[in-house]
């Protein structure tokens, strides 16, 4: 069975160790550590760590426990993986650089902060391609496309296990939106992401990059009109109180990816390689279960609370595409063409 690498005392686990909280890494460890300087055994003494960033109730913890467990039954408790959720390891930029450098095996998180990473990934910024998440679902498991963003992941460092997701980012705000012409003026909170931005202004709005902690209190005093989130963030997060409208512009699928580190994972024995591409799989298939149980859920919550829940129009839908086009051009111009072409394939352009 492999040893988790904090066995080693090296100059790099070192820098990495200084990274991370301190009481977290003492946690950790006291697992890790537990079958360092034993003989090989049958069991595993020790657990590998699964990171994350995201609160415990959410879909990528239910993806990351989901995983874990599986690999326990399917390895007869031979396999061992602790999962330690809201950033108690470290903030998303920081467990991609770990996960790279192999001290924390395996990380669970949404794609967009991997694109500074990895450009090709991208893809998934480009707006509005898909009119249902059966769609989305459907290309994401396609083994061409499948293949070429696994390669992608491979060629950074990492090996790509599967990939859930939280369901569509809609929009919530206090000015209705029934036409193209609506967004126009609409001051909207996004993340810091140079498509995102350049989206929302080809809609006419006026896009604000703020930091996720001050959007509550942004919308209560109206310094921001609206903001745009999977429907488990804007309940969780209570931000339909402060809005009259739920818009489901659906722009974007939030995805989220189980990545592992790629050496590590080659450095397993096939039949554990097996164990965890199988675990994934299931996980993968619970995770999106939960995430459309959930999203009926959250949607029930906004309707019972008074918040009005407005579903755009074909017609609307494709005016924002058309005036998407420009982002289009600035990612197809950054990514691999396959990857571009394999992702528009059978889509409406």
């Amino acid at each position: 069975m492999k040893k988790f690498t904090t066995c080693n005392t090296d100059k790099k686990s070192g820098r990495i160790l200084r990274m991370i909280p301190v009481a977290a890494v003492a946690g950790a460890l006291s697992i890790a550590l537990t079958g360092c300087g034993t003989s090989e055994d049958e069991v595993q003494r020790y657990s590998w760590p699964l990171a994350t960033a995201s609160p415990e109730d959410t879909v990528t913890q239910i993806f990351a426990e989901k995983f874990a467990e599986e690999v326990a039954d399917l390895s007869d408790g031979k396999m061992k993986i602790q999962v330690y959720a809201n950033s108690t390891l470290g903030g998303d930029r920081d467990l991609l650089e770990t996960c790279s450098d192999g001290d924390i095996p395996f990380v669970v998180q949404n794609t967009a902060p991997q694109v500074s990473f990895m450009s090709d990934l991208a893809v998934f910024d480009l707006p509005c391609v898909f009119d249902s998440l059966d769609d989305c679902r459907k290309k994401i498991d396609d083994p061409e496309f499948y293949s070429l963003i696994s390669d992608v992941y491979t060629d950074g460092g990492y090996h790509l296990l599967g990939m859930a997701d939280q369901g569509f980012r809609v929009m919530s705000t206090n000015k209705a939106v029934n036409s193209f012409a609506d967004f126009k003026g609409q001051k909207i909170r996004t993340m810091e992401n140079s498509y995102h931005l350049a989206f929302w202004k080809a809609l006419g709005a006026n896009p604000t990059p703020m930091s996720f902690s001050e959007v509550y209190i942004g919308l209560q005093q109206h310094t921001i009109d609206a903001q745009e989130n999977p429907y488990e963030v804007i309940v969780s997060n209570n931000l339909y109180e402060q809005q009259d409208y739920v818009v489901e512009t659906n722009h974007l699928p939030h995805l989220i990816s189980l990545i592992v580190n790629d050496d590590f994972f080659k450095d397993l024995p096939a039949d554990e390689q097996e164990i965890m591409t199988e675990a994934a799989q299931l996980a993968t298939e619970y995770a999106r279960e939960q995430s459309d149980a959930r999203i009926a859920d959250k949607v029930a919550t906004i309707e019972e609370s008074g918040t009005q829940i407005i579903t755009l129009s074909d017609e609307t839908r494709k005016e924002i595409r058309e005036a998407s086009k420009g982002v289009y051009e600035s990612i197809k111009k950054v990514i691999d063409p396959a990857i571009y072409d394999s992702y528009m394939e059978n889509v409406e352009k």
